[in-house]
């Protein structure tokens, strides 16, 4: 099968298209073949060898960890999908690839009125933004500074907090700050002067904060909550034990995850959650697609479509 590959770590230019040997579906598994694959940024952190700590790579490698296709191979044991169905999740194989392998306790059905670049760009960030909000115990009533409230994880966090009944802060450039406001935060600019923007935003405190961006701002968040590292956590700075900061690397999948990403691609599926698409690539424009993730700013998602060419 034919699959985005690197041998080395190193910059956007190690991947490369490569045929590889298929993969097979084991028991409790599916396999599927990929319509669209989420591009995120641990992808880049993984393939630059930033993540070895977290994320042990073993070389070569495919990138990619969330998917949306057709099931097309299934496993001893699984009885709750068919070939055929439509389906997205998170991958045990790497997605920038024909086909991938998928625990079923990872996977939901795609609803019909969801696009699949669209279905695609959910399982990440929603699965992270709920394990986070989690960790730190959001709640009716508090106040959550949301760091790279712009991108795909913090647009599922921006929204998945607010259900929750909480106010959110989400720092991002003055570019995106109306797309925050339609998802329901308060903007405020990163950089310089940051902890008397939010103070002024959230004159009641920051009750906990979520750092989806790694941009360096985990000193600020520190002295915005007093002077402590507690409710503080990272998915994105590797400063984070410097500052006591909890890093959030996840621990596998979760019982309840399929049943979760199944309710966020209903609510997708009727414009009840917005993960946009900021732009799709041809699988070969890997390189691209992870050099303009690496260059943040990214509003929402990069997907790429294996189909095209």
């Amino acid at each position: 099968m034919e699959a985005i590959v690197y041998e080395e770590f190193g910059g956007p230019g190690v991947l490369h298209r490569a045929q590889v040997d298929d993969v097979h579906a084991g028991p409790g598994q599916i396999r599927v073949a990929v319509r669209a694959a989420g591009v995120n940024p641990v992808d880049y952190k993984i393939r630059n060898g930033w993540m070895e700590a977290a994320f042990p790579t073993p070389l070569p490698a495919t990138p990619g960890s969330e998917f949306a296709g057709v099931v097309d191979e299934t496993g001893e044991g699984v009885t709750e999908l068919a070939v055929g169905d439509e389906v997205l999740g998170r991958s045990t194989t790497g997605a920038y690839a024909e086909y991938v392998l998928a625990d079923v306790g990872a996977v939901a059905p795609k609803p019909e009125g969801l696009g699949w670049a669209e279905a695609a760009a959910l399982p990440v960030a929603t699965a992270t933004a709920a394990r986070v909000l989690d960790e730190l115990a959001v709640a009716e009533g508090e106040t959550l500074l949301l760091h790279g409230a712009s991108g795909a994880v913090g647009s599922a966090a921006v929204q998945l907090a607010a259900a929750r009944g909480a106010t959110v802060i989400g720092t991002a450039s003055p570019a995106n700050h109306d797309y925050l406001r339609v998802l329901g935060a308060v903007p405020v600019a990163y950089g310089q002067g940051l902890v008397e923007r939010v103070k002024e935003a959230a004159p009641q405190g920051v009750d906990a904060v979520f750092d989806a961006a790694g941009r360096g701002a985990l000193e600020d968040s520190v002295r915005l909550r007093g002077g402590t590292a507690e409710r503080i956590a990272t998915i994105a700075d590797p400063d984070a034990a410097h500052y006591g900061v909890a890093f959030s690397a996840g621990d596998g999948v979760r019982p309840d995850e399929g049943r979760r990403l199944a309710e966020y691609a209903e609510q997708a599926a009727v414009g009840g959650l917005r993960i946009p698409v900021e732009r799709t690539f041809a699988l070969r424009d890997a390189a691209r697609a992870q050099e303009l993730s690496e260059a943040g700013h990214v509003r929402g998602k990069l997907v790429l479509l294996p189909g095209e060419h």
